[in-house]
């Protein structure tokens, strides 16, 4: 009879489990990424006998639906992405790049929950009780009233949790919990065994629980991708830590929707909401050659960003393409049918693209905006927005064969745009109230026009 092994090599990419190491997991394709961990026994199963205990399934229409208030953490830009506040019994996964706020973020939410009245716990795994309250004194009077454990062992970290019977509790991180036998803390097997763990806690005591996660150099979070199954919502957290802005986007919510983003400021008193982000990127927009105003959406918020570019003679072979904000991919596509379809060429030319204020966009709808702010940096001349007009506003997608096409809620983001007075809005065409152009060739030169000459949006 085969012996069982003791261990088997799982990916810490997907989860694949496999009895043998490879160099290319089976599963996902990923290199180097499968880790030994320790398997679970399971006993023999004989022919025609049950496995386990058998289930009684039922029809939906029969299964009663619990009325759960959510728990309001006092930060509406939170609270929005959340879909209405964190739901007890629920996991939510935060990820970020070191340094960015997410302890800042969580200690400022518990210290409002706590202020309301809800009990909380802070376990931090990575930060003395010193250090804790050193970060909770710059934020609200409330957060120093939360209980903090620093604990690394998982075991200890759930007695706790089940005695106290928090309403809403932070590990601060899941990467630094360990279980004693299970390998060390970090790797695939301990970050698996303690995400489950503190998931069965939380469903069984109706805890809404905080997990706080590393993220790799990629910029993805850490750890194995069960781990983003095993949660409820994922939370990532973004920006740069020299840049004052951070947005927050879901990228997964068994509660709500995953198109809302919240948008912050860091300051010394902690993070602070940003309600108009547009009211400061547009009062910031220079209007100089290589800047426009981009018309973006960040889920279902509309956001007026300034895109700028640069272009210099080269003395490189390559030339550079230094890219911020927008993905380097979608420069090189703009880049190619503006040299193809526009005759505005850069191929022997360095070429800086940036989105002000540390924003990242991902959505198509900026390829116009990176194609005006290039022409407009080649050319040397500023964008033609009209008199009174403002700064030129443009959003679209630019396809392969020189057209522009449509992109998504086009009415609210010229109801954005004519909120600050930006009357100038190309777009491509079927876009009423904007100035349409129906390929990339023709909205280059509606914006580089003399001024005035760009029919203005109503």
């Amino acid at each position: 009879m085969p012996r069982t092994p003791v261990t088997v090599h799982v990916c810490r990419e997907c989860g694949h489990e496999d009895a043998k190491w490879h160099g290319q997991c089976p599963g996902c394709g990923a290199w180097n990424v499968l880790e030994e961990a320790p398997t679970a026994r399971r006993g023999p199963t004989v022919a025609g006998q049950p496995r386990g205990r058998v289930g009684s399934p039922q029809p939906l229409r029969s299964v009663s639906v619990p009325d759960v208030g959510r728990l309001r953490t006092g930060i509406g830009e939170l609270d929005r992405v959340l879909g209405g506040g964190l739901v007890p019994g629920s996991l939510v996964l935060l990820g970020g790049s070191p340094g960015i706020g997410k302890s800042t973020l969580t200690s400022m939410a518990l210290g409002n929950l706590e202020a309301a009245g809800h009990r909380t716990l802070y376990v931090s795994a990575e930060e003395s009780p010193s250090q804790v309250r050193l970060r909770a004194e710059r934020l609200a009077p409330a957060a120093l009233d939360v209980p903090v454990l620093a604990e690394t062992e998982l075991e200890a970290v759930l007695a706790t949790v089940e005695r106290e019977r928090p309403d809403v509790c932070v590990v601060d991180s899941v990467q630094t919990l360990h279980s004693p036998g299970g390998g060390t803390a970090g790797s695939v097997a301990q970050v698996r065994e303690a995400a489950g763990e503190i998931a069965r806690v939380a469903k069984g005591a109706g805890i809404a629980v905080i997990l706080v996660g590393h993220v790799t150099k990629e910029g993805s979070l850490a750890g194995p991708r069960v781990l983003e199954h095993v949660v409820d919502c994922v939370l990532q957290f973004e920006g740069e830590r020299e840049r004052t802005y951070r947005t927050l986007r879901a990228l997964k919510n068994r509660f709500g929707a995953v198109d809302d983003v919240g948008v912050f400021e860091m300051r010394q008193g902690g993070l602070v909401e940003v309600l108009d982000a547009s009211a400061r990127f547009v009062a910031e927009a220079t209007g100089a050659p290589g800047s426009v105003v981009l018309a973006a959406m960040e889920g279902t918020r509309p956001l007026l960003v300034e895109v700028q570019a640069l272009v210099s003679e080269s003395e490189l072979s390559p030339p550079r393409r230094v890219v911020s904000g927008v993905d380097r991919s979608r420069l090189a596509l703009v880049l190619a049918v503006l040299a193809r379809h526009a005759g505005v060429a850069v191929g022997a030319a360095d070429v800086f693209l940036n989105v002000v204020g540390g924003v990242q966009v991902d959505e198509p709808g900026a390829d116009l905006a990176v194609a005006l702010a290039v022409a407009s940096a080649v050319r040397g001349v500023p964008l033609a927005g009209g008199p009174g007009a403002g700064q030129l506003t443009c959003f679209g997608e630019v396809g392969l064969t020189g057209e522009l096409r449509s992109v998504a809620h086009p009415d609210r983001r010229l109801a954005e745009a004519g909120k600050f007075g930006l009357r100038t809005v190309i777009a491509p065409a079927g876009t009423e109230g904007a100035s349409e152009a129906p390929t990339l060739a023709a909205a280059v030169r509606q914006a580089l026009a003399p001024e005035g000459a760009v029919k203005q949006a109503l």
